[in-house]
C-alpha cells in the first residue's frame, strides 16, 4: 500500500453464515438489533452449484465458503466468472485435519486421495472455480486469528489498485476433540463481502481506512448482545461482526469500526452511506 493515501471501496453484496445466521438477510436483522441472536449450531447448505462427484467430496469450509460467496454475488448482480477472489481463514477444514490426523495415528496410516486434496488450504477457492466457472486471479491467505483482518486490507488493496471488483471470503470451521482442547473453535462461520472500487446501483455502503493509521492499538470494538460477542471472541471470522454490524445499521453518516486482527493491533476503518 505505499503511496496510496487512502484506500476507498464499496460494498455491493453481502454473504453471512454462522450459528444462528443462516444467511444475510436473517444476520441483518439480528445484527440490528430487529430480531434476537439465537446460540444455535449453523446450518451448511448443500454445494448444489457443484457437480455431484466434487459435491460428494467438498467438506464443511467448501460448502461454508461456497454459500456466502454465492449469497454477495446473488445480492449485488454480479457474475462470478471474471471476478478476482480472496480467501482467508484461519485453519482451513478442522474436520477434515482431524481425520487425517487419525489416520496417521492408525496402524496403516492410509490418507484417503479425497482428504489429502481437501487438505491444501486452497481447497475453497479451487471448489469455488469448478462451482462458478470462474477464471480470474484468486488469493488465498492465513494468518491465525487475524485472518479476517488480513484478507480485507488485501481485497480493500487489490479492489482500489486494480480498479476491479473483487470477491472476498472468509471462513472458519470447528474442530473436533482432541484439537478443539488447543483450538477450541465451537462452529462453521462464514462471511463474503463484495467489493467495487466505485459506486453502483447496488451498494451498501462505503469502506475506507488510511493506510497510516490503519493499524492501531485501540481496543476492537465489542458487541452488546451476549450471544452476538461469545461468537465474536470464539471463531476468528467472527472478528468481522462489528464491521457487518455496521454495515446492518445502515450508517447515516461515516462511523469508526476497529476489528481484532494481530496482537497489539487491531484494524480501524470506517463505514459511510454511499
Amino acid at each position: 500500500m505505499s503511496g496510496v493515501q487512502r484506500l476507498e471501496v464499496w460494498v455491493d453484496g453481502i454473504g453471512l453464515l454462522g450459528p444462528g445466521l443462516d444467511d444475510w438477510t436473517g444476520g441483518r436483522a439480528v445484527l440490528a438489533g430487529l430480531a434476537p441472536a439465537r446460540d444455535e449450531k449453523t446450518r451448511v447448505p448443500a454445494p448444489t452449484t457443484l457437480p455431484a462427484a466434487e459435491r460428494r467430496r467438498a467438506g464443511t469450509a467448501v460448502k461454508a465458503a461456497i454459500a456466502v460467496g454465492l449469497q454477495a454475488l446473488q445480492a449485488s448482480g454480479t457474475a462470478p466468472q471474471g471476478l478476482a477472489t480472496v480467501f482467508t481463514s484461519s485453519g482451513g477444514d478442522g474436520v477434515n485435519c482431524h481425520e487425517i490426523c487419525a489416520a496417521l495415528a492408525s496402524s496403516d496410516r492410509l490418507i484417503s486421495p479425497t482428504r489429502f486434496h481437501n487438505s491444501v488450504h486452497n481447497a475453497p477457492s479451487g471448489y469455488w472455480s469448478i462451482s462458478t466457472g470462474a477464471m480470474a486471479t484468486s488469493s488465498v491467505l492465513c494468518a491465525h486469528d487475524g485472518s479476517f483482518g488480513a484478507g480485507l486490507l488485501e481485497a480493500m488493496a487489490q479492489c482500489a489498485v486494480d480498479r476491479q471488483p473483487v470477491l472476498l471470503v472468509a471462513y472458519d470451521t470447528d474442530y473436533p476433540q482432541p484439537l478443539r482442547g488447543v483450538r477450541p473453535i465451537p462452529d462453521t462461520l462464514g462471511v463474503a463481502l463484495l467489493l467495487s472500487p466505485q459506486a453502483g446501483p447496488h451498494s451498501l455502503a462505503r469502506l475506507a481506512l488510511q493506510p497510516a493509521s490503519a493499524l492501531t492499538p485501540q481496543a476492537a470494538q465489542r458487541l452488546a448482545d451476549p450471544v452476538l460477542e461469545a461468537l465474536r471472541t470464539a471463531i476468528p471470522t467472527a472478528r468481522s461482526l462489528p464491521l457487518l454490524q455496521a454495515l446492518a445499521q445502515a450508517p447515516v453518516s461515516a462511523q469508526a469500526v476497529v476489528l481484532d486482527y494481530l496482537p497489539g493491533q487491531q484494524l480501524a476503518l470506517e463505514a459511510a452511506p454511499c
